[in-house]
This record gives structure tokens, C-alpha cells and sequence, in this order.
């Protein structure tokens, strides 16, 4: 994997990634950024809740669940001082379908947090995980 990050001005920078994406990043103004994107920890968190969501749609639709939508709420909290690692993170996966096993949704769940989330389970390495789940009925 690769991925090559230029600086562009005062504290915005552009990631382009190995496959040809490119992402921007800003600073906070306090910091001298201007809020044009998002903030660096604000992506890895997010990357985490891309790659979770991705395993429980996945192993849901293996197991032949009717999957309408998932979504997973994240709260991340940071050590006070650098390096301000996460400390703790709280996923909640809101997963929408019809006729949903929950003991399918739960396990989902526990696969991703333990087996295949790579990004979740290396944020596990300095912040306490959580991982809460709801279903919501659709037609």
C-alpha cells in the first residue's frame, strides 16, 4: 500500500493514495489551518468505521441476511497530551434490513472487531474498543 501526501498551503495537504484517490486535510484554525477538511485523526477514525462497516455488510450478505443499510457511529476520545492517541473508541453499528437475525448481526460484529477490521484492531492497540449494535426493521 501506498500513499503520497504534499503539503499545499498553511496547514492543508492532499493525500493521493496508491490507487488514485486523492483526499484533502486541513488544520484547525487555532493551529493555523483554514477548515477546509478534515482533520488527519478525523480520517484514521473514520478509515476505521469505513473498514468495519465494510466487514459487516460482507459477512451479513454471505449469510444470506437482507441488508438495507448500515451505518456505524463512532466517538473517539484522546489522551490530553501529545502524543494524543485514542484512548478509548465507541463503535455503534445501526444495521437496517428486513427480517434480520440478531445473532447474525451480533456475530458480525465480534468477526470484524476481532478478526478482520485491520484498522479497528490496530487502534485497539492504544484505545479501549466498544462495540454496541442495534437492527432496524425495513420493508
Amino acid at each position: 500500500m501506498e500513499c503520497t501526501v504534499r503539503w499545499i498551503e498553511g496547514r492543508t495537504f492532499l493525500a493521493e493514495t496508491g490507487s488514485g484517490h486523492l483526499v484533502a486535510m486541513d488544520g484547525a484554525p487555532e493551529a493555523g489551518g483554514r477548515n477546509l477538511a478534515p482533520r488527519p485523526m478525523e480520517l484514521l477514525l473514520a478509515g476505521a468505521g469505513g473498514c468495519t462497516a465494510f466487514d459487516i455488510v460482507m459477512i451479513l450478505e454471505k449469510g444470506r441476511q437482507v441488508v438495507k443499510g448500515c451505518e456505524v457511529r463512532l466517538e473517539a476520545e484522546r489522551a490530553p497530551s501529545d502524543p494524543k492517541v485514542f484512548t478509548r473508541i465507541r463503535f455503534h453499528y445501526v444495521v437496517r434490513g428486513r427480517g434480520l437475525d440478531a445473532n447474525r448481526v451480533e456475530r458480525a460484529v465480534k468477526l470484524s472487531a476481532e478478526k478482520y477490521c485491520s484498522a479497528s484492531i490496530m487502534l485497539g492497540k492504544t484505545a479501549e474498543l466498544e462495540h454496541t449494535w442495534e437492527i432496524v426493521e425495513e420493508e
